[in-house]
């Protein structure tokens, strides 16, 4: 079983999940409601909110028989959380790699000594 990140963004990889979550950021949705914009059968969307809510991305309630879905955010912080560690390297100059943020330095020397 993939680790909780991974199955973020492998959810998130799919633009009709990203635009089923875009929707949700509106509020509460019934499964008709996410799926009306999108040309595609029903048992097709119930699968892109299968993979949202086996992610941990989307949450159902029950409200009678209404059962509508909301946006869970806690997954997207750990994925902010992982860009926001990587966000050093990209804003970093890479023409000076001896002078890398210091915790890159570490990971840097344990690759070093993995490959050799």
């Amino acid at each position: 079983m993939p680790d909780p990140l991974s199955t973020t963004f492998s959810a998130l990889a799919d633009p009709t999940r990203r635009a089923i979550l875009a929707r949700l950021t509106a509020g509460e949705a019934s499964v008709t409601e996410l799926a009306r914009p999108f040309d595609m059968s029903m048992p097709a969307v119930c699968k892109h909110i299968k993979v949202l809510e086996d992610a941990g991305l989307i949450v159902r309630r029950r409200d009678g028989q209404w059962r509508p879905r909301r946006l869970e955010v806690a997954p997207l912080h750990q994925v902010a959380d992982w860009v926001q560690y990587y966000r050093q390297f990209w804003e970093h100059d890479f023409d000076h790699p001896h002078e890398l943020p210091e915790s890159s330095q570490g990971a840097s020397e344990a690759q070093a000594q993995a490959s050799s």
